[in-house]
Order: C-alpha cells, then structure tokens, then sequence
C-alpha cells in the first residue's frame, strides 16, 4: 500500500485532540463506548465534554499552554480525560511509570519542572515525601480520592480530580498548536542511566495510528482491545488510546498487575478482538492452567507483542492452543510504537518482520556502513512518528537522534527475504571465540526446553579471561533442579543455536529481574555479577 507522509511532515495548524476525540464524535459515534474500566464506562461524546471541562479546568487553574504536567495514574476512564484534555489545552502532559520509587519520581519531577501532579490516591504517598523538593510544583491533584484521603495531605494545596472538571466549562476550546508543537513527553526506562525525557509532538499519534494501528494490525471500529502494557508506556499508549480512538473502537482498561490470572479474568468478562501483550506474560499464559482457546475470549481474533523480542516457539505454541497470531514487532519510546513488524498476512515467526509502509530501516556495522545479509549491526530507522529530542539531553539527543535517522541500540540482522531478526541490545551483546552471541538467541533455545519457563544470558569471563554465556533461569512448576536437568539444558542449546553458544553455567532461580513491562534486564544481572567475588557461583558448573 501506497503511504502519503505528507499529513504527518508538513507543518500545519493542529491539535491531536481534533483527530482522536472530536472527529470520531463528528463521525455520528459520540454514544459509543470508547472506554471501559473494572467499575465505569466512558462514551465519546462524554470524553469530549470532560476533555473540554478538564482543559478549561487547567486553564482555570492557571495552567498556560506549554506548562507540564505529570500524570502518575492508573489506568481507568479518568486517564483519557486527563491526557486529551491536557493535549487540548495545548499543556505539554507527561504519563508517568506507576511502579517507581521515591527517589525515582524526584528525579523526574525535579528534572520535568511540573507545575501539577495528578496522582492516583493509592499512590499518593510515594510522592508525598518529597513534594516539599519540587520548587516549581503549584498544585496537586488525587483521583480516586476522598475529602478524608484530601486532608491527609493537609498543609498542600490539593484538589480532587473532580474538582478540576468542575472548574471547566464543556464548550470545546481547543488551543491553536500546530504539528510540530511538543505534545507529550515519555521517560526512558533508565536502563543505561538516568531517565530522560522523550517529547513527542501533536502529530505523531495519528502517524503511528494510521501506520501501524490502520494499515498494518488492522484494527477496525467494531474492535474491542485489551492492552496489559499500560497507558504510561509508548507501546501501551498506542495499543490503549490513539490506535483504538483512530477508528471509533472500545478500549478495556485494567488498573492492576497483569498476572495470568488477572488477564484471563479481563478476556473472559470483556471478551476482547484484540489482546496485547509482552513475551514474558504470553509465556506465562502458556504455561497457565487456564489457558483455553481465545485465552477466554470468543471474539479474539489477533495478538500483538513488543518490547523485546518474541521467541518462535511461543508465538507456534500460542497459535496453536489459542487459535490467534501474535504479531511480533520492534519499537522504542522514541520513536512512539512499533515501526517493524510481522503482518496479520505475513508472519514468520523468530523475526520481527519487516519496515512498517512509512517506515524505513537500515543495519549498520561499527564502521557506519551498511551490513550485508545475515551480518549482525545496529537497526536505524527513520519515520513521522521520531520524538523531537530528549529533554535538557543535548549530547545523547545528538548520538540518537541522527538528522533524520533514530540509532535504536538493537543488534539485528536481515535475511535474504528481506526479515529482520533481533540479536540483542547493543550492551547486550558479547563474542564467544570472536563470533557474536546473541542473548536472546540463546536464551530462546533454553525456553524452547519443555521445563524452563524463563530465561536470561550475560557474558562472563571464565578462569582463563575469555568469555563466555552464562544463562539464568526460572524452572516451569513442579520442576525440580538437578545436575541432570541442567546438562540436558546445556545439551539443548547445542543443538537449538550452536555448539560454541550453549551456557557454561547455568542458575536456577526464583524470578529474574524485569521492568514494569515484563521486560527481562540484563544489566542487573551484570551488576550483580560486577559486585561479587564469585561470578560463576549458583546452581550448575562449567562445562
């Protein structure tokens, strides 16, 4: 299919609210669901009347155009109203991760300069300690709150989320930005360091919308969607509100932990179209007892998965007990969603498919050139949808954001049919006898084994200073661990991905460290290693 980028290139007056709230509304489906949570439904027209009544409400409140606000909420129906009615005011609003520390948000809010913060209740607390440290900090406000849970916050000026729609007039005020005006920020994990702050401008949500959500996924009005990456992170922000708002579909909401259990008590009441996920959770749902066709839902008929890659053997597994395709794709904070990825017409399953129409991707080697096929390198890409820089980043906007190209920090490698396939990120990688390892392709082969239910691979040097995979490992349930079981393992990984990557060690352990995405992280398990005088110490030996 032909893609114009002229909608989303040329500099024009616009504001993302027009697209994803009023014209669906204009559209004649202002009375159609647009979000349901465990406890409410919110329709369009009403999140167009709340959105106005929330912008007015900050207007009201003195927040101008281009303020920033922090948005450290769960994700219920008062989310939506939050984030569109910040874009239609034209305040820059920034969605915060729900599961960071103290310090965590210090940083952040310190580093942001917010004028607000709303926060869900429960989380209040977090924050509360170090509100007295954030200067430029002129008003918080709890949702999800009480007059009791207000007055515990006594000696601060805080209001209800209630309170500010009430201050808000629903006339439809939309401030007069333009394309290219800074919309939303996103932190960075703060995987290699410090989070930094991602600006996103007004028109990148329709370009990744209409790329990936319309043209590639598909994803149509009379679809029902259930995302278990949430709102705060650019996958979920896709997956949750600007693919699903784009066509007029209904979106479910789910404030909790995505535990199997919870996601399949999710699938089963709401019975979604189109269910998102990360490969850890679809390993876990795999390994449930539970797991059923649909995965409790009769209607699903698609599955997406990002934020790392997602091993071939789940995604054959899933298709067949589930009876649904899981499109595996790549995408970054940076550039706001996936930009390449399998096809519901074209998958192949171990890769992350191909540029998505609108798109393009090259792999460079450390000389800068292009690679050949099949040669490992660093996956560039370039597209509408590229953040504008991080914020007060200068030097590391400039190593990332190239001209026109966005150094993604993925090593990957493209076959002869033009299929790219992920072999880790760039810190992530090592050489074994001056050949590449891949993590992932390592860590793949062990969870192909029929106990191993989760995996994770570093480089470690061995008694001779040469280095070499070190795998750790959470063992399916009811699986006991011996010196049989990991030689078998070791046995396995030979004979999935090559003699020279098998583990010379392997330890079994409870759980392994991962982001709130369920994201495994790699770098924790290095700094563990970096701390101890033992690294090889645990359950397994050389071999």
């Amino acid at each position: 299919m032909a893609i114009s980028l002229r909608e989303f290139s040329e500099r024009r007056p616009y504001n993302a609210a027009t697209d994803f709230v009023d014209a669906i509304v204009a559209r004649g489906l202002g009375q159609k669901t647009a979000f349901i949570d465990e406890k409410r439904k919110l329709t369009f027209g009403e999140l167009q009347q709340q959105s106005a009544r929330f912008a007015d409400g900050l207007r009201a409140l003195g927040l101008e155009r281009e303020s920033r606000i922090a948005l450290l909420l769960f994700d219920t129906v008062d989310y939506p109203v939050a984030f569109w009615g910040s874009i239609r005011a034209g305040v820059v609003c920034i969605p915060l991760n729900t599961l960071l520390t103290t310090e965590q948000y210090a940083y952040i809010l310190q580093d942001s300069r917010v004028e607000a913060v709303f926060v869900s209740a429960p989380l209040a607390k977090t924050i509360a300690p170090i509100l007295s440290r954030l200067p430029s900090l002129k008003l918080l406000v709890l949702q999800g709150a009480s007059q009791a849970d207000k007055a515990a916050l006594a000696g601060r000026e805080v209001l209800l989320f209630e309170d500010v729609l009430a201050r808000g007039k629903p006339e439809i005020a939309t401030a007069p930005t333009i394309s290219d005006e800074v919309a939303f920020w996103l932190y960075s994990s703060g995987s290699t360091g410090e989070p930094k702050g991602t600006k996103h401008v007004h028109s990148s949500l329709i370009a990744t919308a209409k790329l990936y959500g319309q043209n590639v996924l598909g994803i149509r009005e009379n679809d029902v969607v259930f995302s278990a990456a949430k709102i705060f992170f650019a996958y979920g922000l896709g997956n949750a509100m600007s693919f699903p708002m784009s066509v007029g579909a209904t979106t479910v909401l789910f404030g909790g932990r995505p535990t199997p259990d919870a996601v399949f008590e999710v699938m089963r009441r709401e019975r979604p179209t189109i269910f998102y996920g990360v490969p850890t959770l679809f390993a876990a749902l795999l390994a449930h007892k539970d797991l059923s066709r649909g995965a409790g839902s009769d209607r699903l008929r698609i599955c997406v998965s990002a934020g790392e890659a997602l091993p071939a053997h789940v995604g054959e597994r899933w298709r067949e007990r589930v009876g649904a395709d899981i499109l595996d794709g790549i995408g970054s904070t940076e550039m706001l969603h996936i930009f390449v990825s399998n096809r519901p017409d074209d998958i192949r399953y171990g890769t992350s498919g191909k540029p998505v129409p609108g798109y393009d991707a090259k792999i460079l080697g450390e000389d800068g050139r292009e690679v050949g096929i099949d040669e490992v390198g660093e996956l560039v890409v370039r597209g509408p949808s590229a953040a504008e820089g991080y914020w007060n980043q200068r030097a590391k906007s400039r190593r990332t954001f190239a001209g026109e190209w966005t150094y993604t920090g993925d090593k990957y490698t493209r076959d002869a049919d033009g299929y790219y396939h992920y072999s880790g990120r760039t810190d992530d990688m090592f050489k074994v006898g001056g050949i590449w390892v891949s993590p992932f392709e390592v860590e793949a082969a062990l969870i192909s084994h029929e106990a191993v239910l989760e995996a994770a691979v570093i480089g470690v040097e061995d008694d001779d200073k040469l280095v070499k995979p070190k795998a750790f490992i959470v063992l399916k349930a009811g699986v006991a661990a011996n010196e049989q079981l990991l030689e078998s393992l070791k046995t396995h990984v030979k004979e999935k991905a090559g003699a020279w990557k098998y583990p010379r060690w392997i330890e079994v352990r409870a759980e392994l460290p991962k982001t709130a995405t369920g994201k495994i992280q790699r770098f924790k398990l290095r700094e563990e290693r970096a701390a101890t005088t033992s690294p090889h110490k645990g359950t397994g030996a050389a071999g």
